[in-house]
């Protein structure tokens, strides 16, 4: 170490930052895909990538796996506003963190959520286009975005479960 001390303060600083690094990484990221995708492949076009996976161009207007496609078609701005909600709460969390990886968590749902309201608000549906199949059985497209929010849940149900471990500094010091 470099011999600073770390307060509570400064690492909830630290916290904060990395989940806002993860928020700007996964939004970009799930942009930059989108826009290629976009660009590259035309809507039903199939793009066979692996024998398991492939590049196909959807719009969901719906919310996961397109569900309640029926309710939301053409009411972008009501599932944009759900989620805007969503992710301010998300945020408020994100500046009550205490450790780094629920703040990156938190990041990355945030940051994928972000990514898809753009969507909606920019074209009035998700842009998806990867497709997982296995013999016949297609799992719904989706995207970077979603992917991200899947990773931040699974990042933090696991440190909720793991629960947080004492510093073995601050044991020492109050000893």
């Amino acid at each position: 170490m470099n011999g600073a001390t770390q307060t509570p303060q400064t690492m909830r600083r630290a916290a904060i930052l990395c989940g806002l690094v993860a928020i700007l990484g996964a939004f970009l990221l799930d942009q930059a895909t989108k826009l290629s995708a976009l660009a590259a492949l035309g809507r039903g076009e199939v793009y066979a990538m692996l024998p398991v996976f492939n590049l196909r161009l959807s719009f969901n207007q719906g919310i996961s796996f397109g569900l309640f496609t029926e309710t939301f078609t053409d009411r972008p701005l009501v599932l944009a506003a759900i989620a805007l909600v969503m992710t301010a709460l998300l945020g408020n969390l994100l500046v009550r963190s205490t450790t780094r990886l629920e703040a990156v968590a938190l990041g990355f749902i945030i940051g994928g959520a972000l990514g898809n309201v753009f969507d909606r608000l920019r074209i009035g549906a998700v842009v998806d286009f990867l497709d997982f199949h296995v013999r016949g059985y297609h799992w719904p497209a989706f995207n970077l975005a979603d992917a991200s929010i899947v990773v931040g849940i699974i990042a933090l149900v696991t440190t909720t479960i793991i629960g947080q471990r004492p510093d073995p500094a601050a044991e020492e010091t109050s000893q």
